[in-house]
């Protein structure tokens, strides 16, 4: 704890409730989630970039998407796993939680920005499988992959610096197993409505902005879906976007409770729950959503 006229130069991670057994539960599958993920990810990167078979914008994207996965649950996981060992708290440092903070910001608003490139190279080859190879053709698809990693990174650069300008006196205990914007705004002494406001809206642009092509893709692709008279075309259209509609459910609902609010300080244990299944679920279900060809 701190007192009210000093800054916080570490926080103190509380991570998960419970006894020392059920730390090593949690330990346990926590590992067994990582690995998965990061076993399984990094065969679909290999499979997409050795098999010729997949040379196509589609698994261009999965492979980046998949890249993104590893990041993300490697930006949180390994800080989770040491608060689950004795003592049960873990201590991370001010430079360390910047960082910590803007890696997960930046490497999720480039999950999304990807998934939008997604659901629109889907559209393309449902709506208009004729122009597919002249629309999505390498060049394309690069470009699209560089601006995606690109915005994922600046756009979160200000968001980030405004939320430590504030000062954190209040206390230097987060109720979190990382450094979650929620929990350090509880901290601050700071009139932060203003910034909280501003983070809002910032939310609102890159996540409803990127859900947005997603939205006027699959209308448009189910609309030609309906018109298509056999059975075996229904099938195959939508194998070629079930997997990519369940990846956004589960990554765009999650971040919708938890970012597009002008108060982000919900509670703190409804705040882990929906955290776990955005870095730990999610990208460990990546491989097996997309374990087949479409």
């Amino acid at each position: 704890m701190m007192s009210n006229h000093s800054r916080a130069t570490e926080f103190c991670l509380l991570g998960f409730p419970g006894s020392e057994e059920l730390h090593h539960i949690l330990f346990a599958a926590f590992f067994l989630f990582y690995s998965v993920t990061l076993m399984g990810n990094t065969v679909i990167i290999v499979i997409v970039c050795v098999d010729k078979r997949l040379q196509s914008p589609m698994y261009f994207f999965l492979g980046h998407l998949s890249a993104a996965e590893i990041l993300f649950t490697s930006i949180i996981i390994p800080v989770m796993f040491r608060g689950l060992l004795p003592p049960g708290m873990q201590i991370i440092f001010l430079a360390g939680c910047v960082i910590q903070l803007f890696l997960y910001l930046a490497v999720g608003t480039t999950e999304f920005t990807l998934l939008g490139a997604m659901a629109v190279d889907h559209y393309v080859a449902v709506c208009k499988p004729l122009r597919y190879n002249i629309i999505m053709n390498s060049h394309t698809c690069i470009w699209v992959v560089i601006v995606s990693w690109v915005f994922g990174f600046l756009s979160e650069i200000w968001p980030v610096y405004a939320t430590f300008q504030l000062t954190f006196c209040k206390s230097n205990v987060l109720d979190h197993f990382y450094c979650d914007r929620g929990q350090l705004l509880k901290l601050s002494c700071d009139d932060s409505l203003f910034t909280e406001f501003i983070l809002f809206l910032m939310a609102i642009f890159i996540i409803i902005g990127s859900l947005l092509p997603t939205i006027v893709s699959y209308t448009y692709i189910i609309s030609t879906i309906l018109k298509i008279p056999t059975a075996s075309g229904w099938r195959k259209a939508f194998s070629t976007c079930a997997s990519h509609f369940t990846i956004v459910v589960l990554g765009y609902g999650s971040c919708l409770f938890l970012y597009v609010k002008p108060n982000q300080r919900q509670a703190a244990q409804y705040n882990k729950i929906v955290s776990l299944l955005i870095s730990v679920v999610t990208p460990f279900l990546n491989p097996f959503i997309f374990n087949s060809p479409e």
